[in-house]
């Protein structure tokens, strides 16, 4: 190794991406250990830092070239010793002076005054907070004035975050292109208008409540006005990633623009978002010819005036100009936990509808998720489709192993995700293996297969007894949960 240049040396170690394994390289030699050091790049730390202060100016010295740094105290107890806090953020701030990325996960004891420090790293351009407590609006705005390469801001769990003069600094400035706020109940809809100009260079949106966002009574924006077709003057045409989650969407509320601006779209997320309107999102699909992803998780609402009429806001209307509009979508999930499989007529799409869907786009990817509509007869239309690699069957009770014989048989099927699919047996393990064609198989929460009727069913196959929280499977997640690997089979 000592005849090795620096520069193919540095080669070398960028592909070694686990940290156990640098950690190990940097042991071999002298020259490995200086040659490590100048090109990490990235660490994660938390409870494990101890004392917390001179424990991570140690580890800025040793890795003077930093530029992507995880704090994440998840889980920490008193006894691991004190958090970092203030001085902490000073020591990174000054001795990383390449610092481009910063998260700091449940760290309790930094406030205004330590994220302030932040603004000595003029490089930065990305800053997650996620459970941030002691943090308000004062410390976010030091570090927008300060940090004027900033382009990221994820806000989860930030509590003291209230008043927006952070946000309409970044939105005079235009310097954002993704914002994300999740959980911060003194940031509303209405607040978020107040981003203005600050839209137009935005390309990832994420706006997501979860404190009794079904309650009737949403206050109205003063700024409505029931004659101007476009309630707010706000451009946001270049946005490709938007997700709300858990909101109230009427004609007075916020948010709800964005549905009709949005025209490059590339990947859409709507999760229980109340009062959809389905000419809207019918607009909405004739508009965005480049989606590729699409996730609606809907929720049966009254629709019409008769008495017990509950359904979801979309109907196969909606699917037939998905398809016909959007030609480029790949990955597509269809949640319905909310729907009664006592009433299948709860769930506004059809069977027919999904498959026709799933037949016209170039579909690589889909999830049903308590799709009770679903039959084994559904399965074996969408058999035929060209493009699917994966497929994500969580608690769709009218599947039986007829339906995994017929989906088998789909030409490019290579992963297989079954949750909650009680009907399916060994027969259907049987059938799979057979057909000796999948990659990867999950399988969770199915009382009639065992740990022993799984194996052999693909060559990397994973199971548990247990199905998890059913609401929480997400298609982003490569539709595979986190479960007991049994055994990988090699060719």
């Amino acid at each position: 190794m000592e005849c090795l240049s620096e520069p193919l040396l540095a080669e070398i170690i960028k592909k070694i991406t686990r940290t156990s394994d640098l950690s190990s390289l940097s042991l071999v030699s002298k020259q490995l250990y200086n040659a490590e050091a100048e090109e990490r790049a990235t660490i994660r730390v938390g409870c494990s830092l101890d004392p917390a202060t001179e424990a991570l100016s140690s580890l800025c010295f040793r890795f003077p070239n930093l530029r992507k740094v995880e704090i994440n105290y998840s889980g920490w107890t008193s006894k691991q010793g004190k958090q970092l806090d203030n001085q902490g953020i000073l020591v990174l701030s000054s001795q990383c002076p390449l610092l481009t990325d910063l998260t700091l996960s449940f760290c309790s004891y930094i406030n205004d005054t330590g994220i302030g420090y932040l603004a000595y790293c003029k490089k930065l351009m990305a800053l997650r907070l996620n459970f941030a407590p002691a943090i308000s609006s004062s410390g976010l705005l030091s570090v927008a004035v300060g940090c004027k390469s900033l382009s990221v801001i994820h806000l989860v769990d930030c509590m003291k975050v209230g008043s927006v003069e952070w946000l309409e600094y970044f939105g005079r400035t235009g310097s954002l292109v993704e914002l994300v706020v999740k959980d911060c109940k003194g940031i509303s809809q209405y607040d978020l208008l107040k981003f203005g100009p600050g839209w137009t260079n935005l390309e990832k949106f994420e706006f997501e409540i979860n404190d009794n966002y079904w309650q009737p009574g949403p206050a109205l924006d003063p700024s409505y006005d029931a004659h101007y077709s476009y309630k707010y003057d706000i451009c946001c045409e270049n946005l490709k990633d938007l997700r709300l989650a858990h909101i109230i969407t009427v004609p007075e509320i916020g948010l709800r623009f964005l549905l009709g601006k949005c025209k490059a779209l590339e990947k859409l997320c709507l999760d229980y978002v109340i009062g959809l309107d389905e000419s809207e999102m019918i607009a909405l699909f004739q508009n965005c010819s480049n989606l590729r992803s699409l996730s609606l998780r809907l929720m049966p609402l009254r629709c019409g005036p008769g008495v017990g009429t509950f359904r979801t806001a979309l109907t196969d209307e909606s699917l037939m100009v998905l398809g016909h509009s959007c030609p480029m979508l790949e990955v597509v999930e269809l949640t319905f936990t909310f729907c009664s499989s006592l009433y299948p007529s709860e769930i506004g799409f059809t069977q027919k509808g999904i498959v026709t869907l799933i037949q016209t786009c170039p579909i690589r990817a889909l999830m049903l998720n308590g799709a009770n509509i679903f039959y084994d007869n559904g399965l074996k239309d969408i058999s035929s489709a060209q493009f699917l690699e994966t497929l994500a069957l969580v608690d769709c009770k009218r599947i039986t192993d007829a339906g995994l014989s017929f989906i088998s048989r789909a030409p490019r099927l290579r992963s297989l995700t079954l949750r909650k699919c009680k009907r399916v047996t060994r027969a259907g393990m049987a059938e799979l293996a057979r057909s000796a064609k999948l990659e990867s198989l999950t399988v969770m929460g199915c009382l009639q297969i065992s740990r022993e009727d799984v194996q052999g069913a693909a060559r990397l196959v994973r199971y548990s007894a247990d199905y998890g929280d059913l609401k929480g499977v997400k298609i982003s997640e490569r539709l595979v949960a986190p479960v007991l690997v049994l055994e990988t089979f090699v060719s």
